[in-house]
């Protein structure tokens, strides 16, 4: 190509070696090095530096001899351990972020017992697998800090983010890449600038487009007012709460929290398919200087949203005592999202068929009947401290995802008032969203009635699970395992005993349109009405109870076809697996199944 001469780097007469350089051009801005093709000597120079030579032109002259010393013209090596001074400048940029060279933001951290933000990232995705976006971005405050300020004090602008491998020891690379991201409280109390929100809407785009699983660590205080460079006012076109709501029921949504999380923070982890937090969390939408900015009083940080209030109130899904612990609860969390496992062990089924008190009056523990039921290890519960007459948890039986959701008849006797409808109907979108088929372990009474309950808007509350369980897409199964009695236990089928896989009771399944007892008075009232004498009365009503009760057994309801049967509970999981092996596997979907899940 035409060019310009701009440097000779040899002279006539010198020896040269294989790879060395000869002469410099300049075409297009560009500098282009010849070098030479073999060791010889440059036997003559053809032109001159600032020359302009056409193509083809001869620039020089290279003459191989046979006695030039061969150690002299070796090859030219490269040394692969070598950093060149523009590589060091970038390491030693992505040095001063890393934690070992900010001993006084870890020394804060250390003294309210809690990890570091890197730290937290590095136990939660496998070893060698994390590559950071962002890492070299500063705050946005240049009109009132130096950059080197910037650069020491505010790395990556508060937020490490970037793709890691969770799980992968498990189930290989191929489902395992997940988009992390982690707040850092050391850098202005982890809240929201301008950089890091640009950096959000980066890593949201990138779990869209790659379908990837979001783990958000969310501590911080929410919208950042100490921004300079930039020319906004109210910064509410800001699009990462929209770009974050936008991935509800497209790819799992995981939210961590450990100490304080405040507005828009606190935003985003209430978007989450699920809510991980530890015991020293405080999570609320406003924070001390929003609430008394508003007029509300003087608070301390401590007294808004602790952990207790929000795990009762449903609020955080899962409470853990640390962030280690915390960590490991969304590994496994998100588990059930990666696929099945290979391998896996269960409890002696032959301990189902005493779980259930033969005295139908008293009560168990339903966890127990889980627990015994589900692969060994495998159950999850979320939202234990909430809705408490419903148990959700996620599970595996021969290594396959399930979602159980169970009546507790410890609480209520196990009918549904409006938290454990709003409960059981949330996790339904849960598992349908993500292709996780359901199990309905029945025992129930029924819906909560009464003038108080009502005035909770049962009505609207109880047929949502109606709703939603007639929209599933995902296979469910229902197993009596004693109560199953009018609306309640329709809820707990799909809306009907037919709209599941299967239906089947334990031998201690009883069966009404309605309460027996409620059904006896308020079917045969005029017939007891006139029996005068009170004991003969109530010798009658018993023995009319008696009756409907045994009218009632499951293996009545199976006779009549009402169910599809009564098992050994020894065959609950023959029954699930054959379900599940009939179905289909799911294809991998392009878009979403359900437009979001509720976060409530």
């Amino acid at each position: 190509m035409q060019s310009v001469v701009v440097r000779f780097a040899v002279s006539e007469g010198e020896v040269v070696k294989k790879g060395q350089s000869l002469v410099i051009l300049e075409a297009m801005k560009m500098e282009h090095v010849v070098a030479a093709d073999r060791a010889g000597v440059v036997s003559s120079i053809s032109t001159e530096e600032g020359a302009t030579v056409a193509k083809g032109e001869v620039l020089l002259q290279l003459e191989e001899r046979e006695a030039i010393d061969e150690a002299d013209t070796a090859d030219i090596q490269i040394d692969l351990d070598e950093i060149r001074e523009d590589l060091a400048a970038v390491r030693a940029r992505h040095d001063i972020g890393l934690d070992a060279n900010r001993p006084e933001a870890v020394a804060r951290r250390r003294k309210t017992g809690q990890r570091t933000a890197r730290e937290n990232v590095t136990d939660l995705v496998d070893a060698g697998t994390f590559v950071e976006y962002g890492a070299l971005v500063i705050a946005a405050q240049r009109q009132r800090r130096s950059v080197q300020d910037l650069i020491a004090r505010t790395p990556a602008d508060g937020l490490v983010a970037g793709l890691g491998a969770v799980n992968g020891n498990l189930f290989g690379d191929a489902e395992t890449r997940c988009v992390v991201m982690s707040y850092d409280y050391t850098v202005l109390a982890g809240t929201q600038g301008v950089m890091n929100h640009y950096k959000k809407d980066r890593m949201f785009e990138l779990a869209e487009t790659l379908r990837l699983p979001v783990v958000l660590f969310s501590e911080g205080g929410g919208g950042r007012p100490g921004d300079t460079d930039s020319t906004q006012v109210a910064g509410l076109d800001c699009r990462a709460f929209q770009y974050f709501a936008e991935l509800s029921g497209l790819v799992p949504l995981v939210g961590i929290n450990s100490g304080r999380c405040f507005a828009g923070n606190a935003a985003l982890l209430g978007c989450c398919d699920v809510v991980i937090a530890t015991k020293d969390s405080n999570i609320g939408m406003g924070g001390p200087a929003m609430i008394e900015g508003g007029g509300l009083g003087v608070f301390e940080p401590e007294e808004i949203g602790p952990s207790d209030v929000q795990f009762e109130n449903g609020v955080i899904d899962i409470l853990a005592e640390d962030e280690a612990e915390a960590v490991a609860t969304a590994k496994k969390y998100l588990s059930y999202f990666q696929g099945p496992l290979e391998s896996w062990e269960h409890a002696d089924q032959r301990r189902l068929r005493t779980l259930i008190p033969e005295n139908r009056l008293r009560v168990y523990d339903i966890r127990t009947v889980i627990d015994t039921l589900a692969d060994t290890g495998s159950v999850l519960e979320l939202r234990s401290g909430s809705g408490l007459a419903m148990v959700v948890a996620l599970t595996r039986v021969e290594g396959r995802p399930l979602g159980i959701i169970a009546n507790d008849p410890t609480h209520l006797g196990g009918a549904i008032d409006g938290d454990a409808a709003d409960k059981a109907s949330r996790f339904m979108q849960l598992c349908d969203a993500f292709d996780i088929p359901l199990l309905f372990l029945c025992d129930t009474p029924g819906f909560m009635v009464g003038p108080e309950v009502e005035a909770t808007a049962m009505v609207r509350r109880a047929a949502r699970m109606f709703v939603v369980g007639a929209s599933l897409d995902v296979p469910f199964f229902t197993i009596v395992v004693r109560k199953g009695y009018g609306l309640g236990a329709q809820s707990m089928a799909g809306g009907s005993f037919k709209a599941p896989r299967f239906t089947v009771a334990w031998p201690t399944g009883e069966f009404g349109g309605m309460g027996l007892e409620g059904a006896v008075k308020l079917g045969y009232r005029k017939e007891l009405e006139a029996i005068e004498d009170p004991k003969q009365r109530e010798q009658a009503y018993q023995n009319m109870v008696a009756m409907a009760y045994d009218m009632g057994k499951a293996i009545n309801m199976a006779a009549q076809f009402e169910i599809d049967a009564v098992i050994d509970p020894v065959d609950s999981r023959k029954w699930i697996m054959s379900a599940l092996q009939a179905a289909p596997r799911p294809e991998r979907r392009k878009g979403k199944k359900r437009p979001c899940i509720d976060p409530w």
